[in-house]
């Protein structure tokens, strides 16, 4: 790795760790390994270099996401495979522990990368959940907004329940009972009798 992908990988690992504010340039450098004129021939500060890590991990989370979304399978299927694969519950999403961040909140350049991401992630459930109703996979009264909303909203809101329990129990039992109220769309036809 060179001397600017071992700044912006530190960066993102202590911005996980430790959020913006207890993330200091010294502690950057210290795990980079880096001087500190290496750290400012690259970046003109602590912001930018920020910026540069939070725009990875978002564009690392929508590329991952979307090669679960374009596999093959059902629209459940897919879902599923987002939803239950493997993560560190215990220590959040990269990206969505941001938000309890105020210094990233309150700057709009570090804000946007989060935004968009959550934006882009609630979008593309929201289509592959409309094609699942399209398809006759889910029931045509879902809401695929609202349902694509609910199922990021359990992802992120999972993270919160497994910390605060010290388990990672609980974010697999929230991703189950996202998936039951899903799966159980899935099997009810349009009258809501189960098919059998």
């Amino acid at each position: 790795m060179d001397t600017r992908e071992r700044l912006i990988s530190s960066t993102r690992e202590l911005l996980w760790e430790r959020g913006y504010t207890g993330t200091s340039p010294k502690a950057i450098q210290e795990r980079a390994d880096v001087g500190q004129g290496s750290m400012y021939h690259h970046f003109r500060g602590k912001s930018d270099l920020a910026l540069a890590a939070i725009s990875r991990s978002a564009r690392e989370m929508r590329d991952s996401a979307d090669a679960v979304f374009t596999d093959t399978g059902t629209v459940v299927d897919r879902i599923t495979a987002y939803l239950r694969r493997d993560r560190d519950a215990l220590k959040g999403c990269p990206v969505g522990r941001l938000t309890q961040d105020p210094d990233v909140m309150a700057d709009p350049e570090l804000r946007r990368p989060v935004e968009e991401t959550f934006a882009w992630l609630t979008d593309r459930l929201a289509g592959l959940l409309a094609d699942g109703r399209t398809n006759g996979e889910l029931d045509p009264r879902l809401d695929p907004e609202a349902t694509a909303t609910a199922l990021v909203a359990v992802l992120q809101g999972g993270y919160v329940l497994a910390r605060a329990a010290g388990s990672a129990d609980v974010h697999a039992r929230a991703v189950h009972g996202a998936l039951g109220l899903l799966t159980g769309d899935a099997r009810r036809s349009p009258s809501g009798q189960e098919n059998r």
